[in-house]
């Protein structure tokens, strides 16, 4: 768990949050940080099956693009539902207007319970959903964190990132899972 801020820079577009245990940072290449790793596009059972189970390379959904990438515990929990995932859905128009191609919500859930949550909360034309359904793209870059007392198991830190053609512009780590001051849209908004 974040327990300690490690730098604060503003005016250059460039805030970092974090901890002192070495998350990614401003400047690496995500898809090179997760050497070997694939997302899996939220969709229902039958696309999975149309699809044969297919998964998305991190340098198709990084290279050659302007991303906003938001992490989150995982789908139907409080502040995830209620105030990460909304502030993206309500602001996606002002992102766009900044040049995002992509707005992404990612969380280790399947893509199945990605997709039912996305489809609840009247997010899906707005913000595409990836689940990590095994946890190694958090894992490595160092977002993991164990949620077990709440029966979550091994989840994802609550984050958000501005990435340009693979590389980490800005990158925001709330202390807590629980917190929601540093990743919103809003803050991201501020760091384009």
């Amino acid at each position: 768990m974040a327990s300690a801020l490690s730098r604060r820079a503003r005016g250059s577009a460039t805030v970092l949050w974090g901890a002192a245990r070495g998350f990614a940072s401003v400047g690496t290449d995500i898809v090179s940080a997760a050497p070997g790793v694939s997302l899996q596009k939220a969709r229902s059972w039958d696309e999975g099956v149309a699809t044969k189970f297919s998964t998305t390379p991190l340098k198709d959904i990084f290279y050659g693009k302007k991303v906003v990438i938001f992490g989150l515990p995982g789908a139907y929990t409080g502040v995830c539902s209620q105030s990460h995932v909304p502030s993206y859905k309500n602001n996606i128009d002002k992102l766009k207007a900044k040049g995002i191609d992509s707005v992404i919500c990612v969380a280790v859930n399947d893509p199945y319970v990605l997709n039912g949550w996305a489809e609840k909360l009247q997010a899906k034309d707005a913000i595409e959903f990836y689940g990590d359904f095994d946890g190694s793209f958090h894992k490595s870059l160092d977002l993991e964190i164990d949620l077990s007392a709440a029966l979550l198991g091994r989840r994802s830190h609550r984050w958000s990132a501005f990435v340009v053609d693979g590389k980490i512009k800005s990158f925001n780590v709330e202390e807590a899972p629980s917190n929601f001051k540093v990743s919103s849209a809003e803050v991201i908004l501020d760091q384009i």
